[in-house]
């Protein structure tokens, strides 16, 4: 039976990115991709704080891009959802499934009852005495309902919700070739925050938030150079063109390098933990995600720090993408923005 296309929806601080996929001989053709902006202050922290403009924009990526399907996945993140790896006696599914929720009211701190609760098995038990490693990860059941209200409210049907930084993984998974030795990190930066992934042998090892993002260069570039948001985010995107103003590159640069810093400080501080942590402390390749990774400073500055390659993943690269139906540099130029809703546009009905 042919798996039905669902929605990739991804709301994020900054913009909401809708993807559609096909699945075909290769693995997926793309179907539909496009993003719309989001004014500042409408999502903070994850917390919708303007429904209206969030729904809007969603009905908007829906007509514009003639998306028929109303089945969706969506991703949610930010301090109302936790993600720990805990270690629990070899039990099986279905056993574990019943005695989650009394394991998991020791690492969340919320209210158990506030919690929709999901579990994965990430390794077996070697054997019937040892303990097996789990992926706990719990959302708040209010965040949930609101996202769930704006993406209805806009005329879609949410049957999947995820967590960004596992639909980065999906993504990933599916362009490129995942070592069974290596240990590779995934960072995809948001605008406001940038979901860390330690991957080691193919399983999900470590994750962590960190609280810096694209908003950062722009909002220290607007303070520093005394100029608008939106004429900040410009000169980010440029790269530190000249403007009718007279700023010139070099501030613009010296700037963004100090956040490069900053970025590459609390991942390099993240990834020490993981190696302090657990006897896994080499890791062979990063991979970075979300508008920021359009920087090549930043690949720069982050190899630097952690001593390891970088490069910026690539969501569309095995996926069929007809040039005839899409424009090439529009389709590379949004890729690193992609990877969410990529990722969510693979899952289908049905996935636990």
């Amino acid at each position: 039976m042919a798996r039905k296309p669902i929605v990739g929806l991804d709301i994020g601080s900054s913009s909401v990115k809708i993807c559609v996929l096909k699945p075909s001989k290769k693995g997926f053709a793309l179907q539909s991709f496009g993003m719309v902006p989001l004014p500042s202050e409408a999502i903070v922290d994850g917390a919708l704080m303007n429904s209206s403009v969030v729904t809007d924009a969603i009905g908007e990526l829906v007509r514009s891009h003639k998306v028929k399907i109303k089945e969706c996945a969506i991703a949610i993140s930010g301090n109302s959802v936790i993600i720990k790896k805990i270690n629990l006696p070899s039990m099986t599914p279905d056993e574990l499934d019943e005695q989650i929720r009394w394991e998991a009211e020791q690492y969340i701190p919320f209210d158990i009852n506030d919690v929709n609760l999901d579990v994965q098995i990430l390794r077996p038990a070697a054997t019937p005495q040892a303990q097996m490693d789990v992926l706990l990860v719990a959302a708040k059941k209010d965040m949930i309902n609101d996202y769930v209200q704006v993406v209805t409210e806009a005329g879609l049907l949410p049957t999947i919700c995820d967590v960004d930084t596992f639909a980065v993984e999906n993504a990933f998974e599916q362009n490129y070739d995942i070592s069974q030795t290596d240990t590779v990190v995934l960072v995809n930066i948001g605008a406001a925050k940038a979901n860390i992934n330690v991957l080691s042998k193919g399983i999900s090892s470590f994750t962590r938030d960190i609280n810096v993002g694209g908003n950062a260069f722009s909002e220290e570039i607007q303070k520093r150079l005394n100029v608008s948001y939106d004429e900040a985010e410009a000169l980010k995107i440029g790269g530190g063109q000249k403007d009718q103003d007279g700023v010139v590159p070099q501030e613009v640069e010296a700037v963004i390098q100090q956040i490069n810093e900053q970025v590459a400080s609390e991942v390099q501080r993240t990834l020490d933990f993981y190696a302090a942590t657990s006897a896994d402390n080499q890791f062979s390749r990063v991979y970075i995600s979300g508008g920021s990774a359009k920087l090549g400073s930043l690949a720069k500055t982050l190899e630097t720090r952690i001593g390891a390659p970088v490069e910026v993943m690539q969501p569309f690269r095995r996926l069929e993408v007809d040039e005839r139906k899409f424009d090439a540099d529009y389709i590379k130029n949004l890729a690193p923005q992609a990877a969410v809703s990529v990722g969510l546009a693979m899952r289908h009905l049905g996935d636990k």
